[in-house]
């Protein structure tokens, strides 16, 4: 007989960046009848600001050594892989032995060993892709009859390419891996996403649950026949789609607690003033860059809020390490060290942002209706560039001079345009209203993301 509330098992990779959309997608699972045992690291689990207490909901932690200090980089990749399986399978057989096996197991980016887990103990697996279906589509035809043109022709700064379903991709907008420097992230990164297709092309029946929602990437969503792209998203804080509290899954900083008194700040602040900077959990700038980014933001004249991490080995910052300007900065606007992004995106004052583009980022500022203002680092930053510049035309992009330097008078430029009273600022901001209403008309009971996963709950019901 089949089991009425299913148990879905999620693991995710330990990085901020992917927890937080996977502990909304649990959290979405038991808003429609699932219970979810969520797999971490300890040391991920204690970063949490707050530990969610969701009815049906349950954790499960392992040690991968962080937690003693340890810092993994690139090739330590192999070692979280060995130790997320073998803390899988305990799960798999204990949950068994409870009486609440296992439904489906659900794995997100550079986990593929899970799947292949999943299919030894004969348990349903879909893939939770956080990325924008566009960015999936580039990497399958680039290991399905594209990879040899993209690599030969991706160094030339005039290369445009047209993918099936996509829009026409320039260098700038592929992800960093076919055209970046760091060999090591290269090719682990390129070795995981193969792996993953591989996987899903052996599956009878591949199920991918995408981090988008069917009207902002229609085409994208269907171009691969072979795979079958579910979007679920946006997955962002449960809290937005009915307006009770988007603070409960942060980003744009640190993972622990900060002060509260930006909030109070942003109310002291008249309506689509405020300039919100953030770079994410990982980008990293030489002093020459923050202080050319400290100048645009002053000579704007605009309020601003401007997330500067703290050092990441618990160090006070020095003096050497200030900004020259930080008295003035403090005077025109707010620095600090972290803040829940999605609350802040919420606040009316809000008028643009200055970002990474990092997918929650980026997912986050169209689902509260603000422009962007683009500065991509790695991976999939430039492609989600390439879709809010040229395809949704809610951004900028940020130009880099011929010392890679985004120059202050290019932010400042930048943010006349996206603020100003000028016809693409109107335009920027009108679409930015409208992508805000089609993401709270899919999030919503019977919205096209709801359905896409209550269909799935209940194919995974009927035994897919």
């Amino acid at each position: 007989m089949a089991n009425p509330h299913p148990h879905f098992l999620i693991i995710t990779f330990p990085a901020q960046g992917h927890i937080n959309p996977a502990l909304e997608l649990a959290k979405r699972l038991i808003g429609v009848g699932a219970d979810v045992t969520f797999a971490t690291t300890i040391h991920a689990k204690s970063r949490l600001v707050k530990n969610p207490t969701v009815d049906g909901l349950r954790f499960s932690t392992f040690s991968d050594g962080q937690e003693e200090g340890v810092k993994r980089g690139p090739n330590d990749l192999p070692v979280f892989q060995r130790l997320a399986s073998e803390n899988l399978s305990e799960l798999i057989m204990a949950s068994a032995n409870e009486g609440r096996p296992i439904s489906c197991l659900i794995y997100s980016i550079l986990i593929p060993g899970a799947a292949e887990l999943a299919r030894s103990f004969n348990i349903p697996s879909a893939f939770l892709w956080i990325q924008p279906a566009t960015v999936l589509d580039i990497y399958y035809y680039y290991f399905n009859g594209f990879g040899d043109l993209i690599r030969s022709k991706s160094s030339d700064p005039s290369f445009s390419i047209e993918l099936p379903g996509l829009p026409s991709l320039s260098r700038q907008g592929l992800p960093s891996f076919f055209v970046g420097s760091d060999q090591n992230q290269e090719n682990h990164a390129l070795a995981a996403f193969q792996k993953h297709l591989e996987i899903l092309e052996q599956e009878e029946n591949p199920k991918v649950l995408v981090n988008t929602f069917d009207a902002l990437e229609p085409e994208a969503l269907r171009a691969v026949e072979k795979l079958k792209l579910t979007a679920v998203g946006p997955l962002v804080p449960s809290g937005f789609s009915d307006g009770k509290d988007a603070s409960d899954t942060p980003s744009g900083g640190d993972l622990s607690d900060g002060s509260r008194d930006y909030m109070e700040w942003l109310k002291s602040k008249p309506e689509s003033t405020v300039v919100y900077v953030s770079f994410g959990s990982i980008s990293m700038f030489s002093m020459q860059q923050m202080e050319e980014i400290a100048r645009g933001l002053l000579e704007s004249g605009r309020p601003f809020l401007w997330v500067i991490r703290a050092k990441e080995n618990g160090e006070e910052n020095k003096e050497e390490d200030k900004l020259s300007c930080q008295e003035e900065l403090e005077k025109q606007g707010m620095l600090i060290q972290w803040c829940s992004q999605m609350e802040v995106l919420s606040h009316p004052s809000l008028g643009c942002f200055v970002t990474h583009c990092g997918w929650n980022s980026s997912i986050e500022s169209l689902a509260s209706g603000v422009p962007m203002i683009a500065f991509p680092q790695w991976a999939d930053q430039g492609t989600n560039t390439k879709l809010i510049k040229d395809v949704w035309k809610t951004g900028v992009r940020l130009m880099v001079n011929e010392e890679e330097i985004v120059t202050s008078d290019e932010l400042k430029r930048c943010l006349e345009l996206v603020m100003g009273d000028g016809e693409k600022g109107q335009e920027m901001r009108k679409n930015a209203k409208k992508w805000k209403i089609l993401t709270k008309e899919a999030l919503k009971e019977g919205g096209s993301s709801h359905k896409n996963l209550k269909n799935f709950v209940d194919e995974v019901i009927q035994g897919y």
